[in-house]
């Protein structure tokens, strides 16, 4: 199966090439679709220069897709335009920021794999590798969101926020996605429970950032996703 890997980026020039170098050593054909989301440190220059790299022809079983926005819109934002050029059968989200390790792409994509789930989420409270111990109401916030979307899509999901999320491609066809934010976590899961998609969850290592050095979502985004939930869950 064709990996497809959507790569939404923001201000991530210390991690973004040792992210594609890591993505590209996972042994399988795929395409590497990174969208810039109106970075302002040297994140575009480097994706340009990736661009201009040959990467194809030096390894033929990785292919990348550069996108530019033209000013910073937000991550769903970002990811809506990577999935309208991704061609591959498995949909991979890779944040830019090394906060999840593509070495955990194995066991994501089994499940998918063997025919046993349409959606896999990987879970940073359930088991897993090494995690870094940050954000004790961070941590809260999410178990609460958690908590609400399970309610709303009768799902027993442990972690609805985590940024690795896979898909088989199929089940994404014809899902409309209208949050520009953090809201694309609640939004994709309601929409496709709706869908009854087959869900599964794996365990995985996390390396969580301070916002010193770099971390992005805020209380804010948690306030807009309570919103997104009900407004997912019961209208659109």
């Amino acid at each position: 199966m064709k990996l497809s890997v959507l790569v939404p980026v923001y201000n991530e020039e210390q991690t973004l090439e040792e992210v594609v170098r890591r993505v590209r050593a996972f042994p399988s054909a795929k395409e590497i679709i990174l969208v810039d989301d109106g970075s302002k440190d040297r994140s575009r220059e480097i994706l340009a220069r990736l661009r201009e790299q040959n990467v194809a022809g030096e390894d033929p079983g990785n292919e990348i897709k550069v996108f530019f926005q033209p000013f910073n819109q937000g991550k769903g934002a970002a990811l809506k335009t990577a999935l309208s050029h991704a061609t591959g059968d498995i949909i991979i989200i890779q944040d830019a920021d090394l906060e999840y390790d593509p070495r955990d792409y194995p066991k994501l994509i089994e499940p998918i794999e063997t025919g046993l789930a349409d959606v896999v989420y990987g879970t940073r409270f359930a088991g897993g590798g090494a995690h870094r111990v940050l954000f004790f109401w961070h941590s809260m916030g999410n178990r609460m969101l958690t908590l609400l979307s399970n309610m709303l899509t009768n799902l027993n999901l442990s972690d609805m926020e985590v940024g690795y999320k896979v898909f088989r491609a199929e089940v994404l066809r014809g899902i409309e996605l209208k949050s520009k934010r953090f809201g694309f976590e609640p939004e994709i899961t309601i929409k496709l429970a709706k869908k009854r998609c087959r869900f599964y969850e794996v365990p995985i290592s996390y390396h969580g950032r301070t916002y010193e050095e770099g971390k992005k979502i805020t209380w804010r985004d948690g306030v807009a996703a309570l919103y997104y939930m009900i407004r997912f869950r019961f209208t659109d």
